[in-house]
């Protein structure tokens, strides 16, 4: 029999998708504010982003179904079936309406380093409406093999840039591995926390996971070929973002300079490219935003096309009437006068406490009889409880922390 040679497939996508401007500006300040101290909570995302995504895989190669499609069909009652879909609808659009004004302001971060400021009609940011165009081409061309050839182009030069840079900064290895393996939570770290959670187990990556491995694979002969594609694909988006972490404890921690601007982020990489680092920055935030601007608006429609039974035609007009809102909406909150760094922060807090809403509705999805013996097992339902039960714990945390009930 012969092997399949493997091939980097969707979960590349998911990859792309959370090492976006919002995964360089939390990773930075994580390790700026923090050192090594919260690289734990990064292994635990990486962890339950596999875990996760494992299951949306096997929903999408065996059970053949998207996620949006896979709650609307199995709620019978028309309340529950409306409370559902209201919800996931809301964490959906919220999420990603926040998400991809911080992808598009993020990308502006290293345009701005390098080049200024650009602004049409006296309040349109200039470099914005460009990453906009982009992505709306790519994304109009509605060919699914494009795209994911694209992203993963861009996710690997990424990976070279940030792990150099890695090896190049010459970490403190006793400091990292103790942060990788011992939890610890020091005063004011809580929404950070969230935030490295959020910009890893992004909500949204679930519903674009199942619909792109339903379009790639078709059967449950498949289903090997599709978790190899996860456990290369995950880890190297993890290990791209504790490079990036590392980065910023080694420069920034130690000197207490506080992360503020794409200048400063540049910093990390000027030890290994001394004065063409801004340079190179910016176009690692403009690489990120590009990807991540078009995975968001991506999986908004594919989510929305499964609950609205939309239809999953990457060319029709509601699929892209989906898509091209989202993104409007990306281009409007990235030109409106925010601060990139807010936006970016908060989009990754709200990804966080999204995150238990969509994967309880996953959970109860991969426990129904249509996906036969590949529904979830026993220690499958533990892990993904665990996952569930973490991420509520943190998200009411968050909540009570913003509304003052935390010191």
């Amino acid at each position: 029999m012969n092997k399949r040679k493997f091939s980097f497939g969707p979960a590349t996508l998911v990859t792309a998708a959370f090492i976006g401007p919002g995964t360089v500006t939390v990773a930075t300040k994580a390790g700026a504010s923090f050192g090594f101290v919260l690289l734990w909570a990064l292994v635990f995302s990486v962890v339950a982003t596999m875990i996760l995504q494992e299951m949306t895989a096997r929903l999408g190669v065996v059970g053949r179904k998207g996620l949006g499609e896979s709650i609307r069909e199995q709620f019978t009652n028309p309340t529950a079936k409306a409370v559902a879909v209201i919800l996931v609808i809301s964490a959906i659009v919220v999420g990603n309406a926040a998400y991809e004004g911080g992808n598009i302001a993020g990308a502006t971060l290293g345009i701005d380093a390098v080049f200024g400021e650009w602004f049409l009609a006296g309040t349109l940011n200039g470099w914005a409406l460009l990453i906009g165009i982009i992505a709306f081409t790519l994304l109009w061309t509605g060919s699914y093999k494009l795209i994911e050839r694209f992203l993963i182009a861009i996710v690997l030069l990424m990976s070279v840039s940030f792990l150099l840079t890695f090896i190049i900064t010459k970490p403190d290895f006793s400091e990292l591995f103790s942060g990788l393996f011992i939890p610890t939570l020091p005063d004011g770290a809580t929404l950070t926390v969230i935030a490295l959670i959020g910009t890893t187990v992004v909500p949204y990556n679930l519903f674009l996971h199942a619909s792109s491995a339903k379009k790639k694979w078709h059967n449950e002969q498949d289903l090997p070929e599709a978790r190899r594609d996860l456990w290369i694909s995950i880890p190297l988006g993890g290990l791209i973002t504790m490079a990036i972490i590392s980065t910023a404890a080694s420069a920034f921690f130690a000197k207490q300079i506080e992360i503020s601007s794409a200048a400063d982020m540049a910093l990390s990489l000027e030890p290994l490219f001394g004065a063409s680092a801004k340079y190179l920055m910016a176009l690692g935030l403009f690489s990120a935003g590009i990807t991540s601007a078009i995975t968001a608006p991506l999986a908004s429609a594919y989510a929305l096309a499964g609950l609205m039974k939309l239809g999953n035609d990457m060319r029709s007009v509601k699929f892209r009437a989906v898509w091209i809102s989202i993104l409007i909406t990306g281009v409007i909150l990235a030109s409106i006068g925010f601060k990139p760094i807010s936006i970016i922060w908060f989009a990754q807090v709200a990804n966080g406490i999204l995150l238990p809403v969509v994967a309880i509705f996953l959970l109860w999805t991969m426990n129904q009889s249509f996906l036969g013996k590949h529904k979830n097992s026993l220690l499958q339902n533990l892990l993904g409880g665990l996952v569930v039960l973490v991420t509520l714990m943190l998200s009411t945390r968050s909540l009570m922390s913003a509304f003052g009930l935390l010191n």
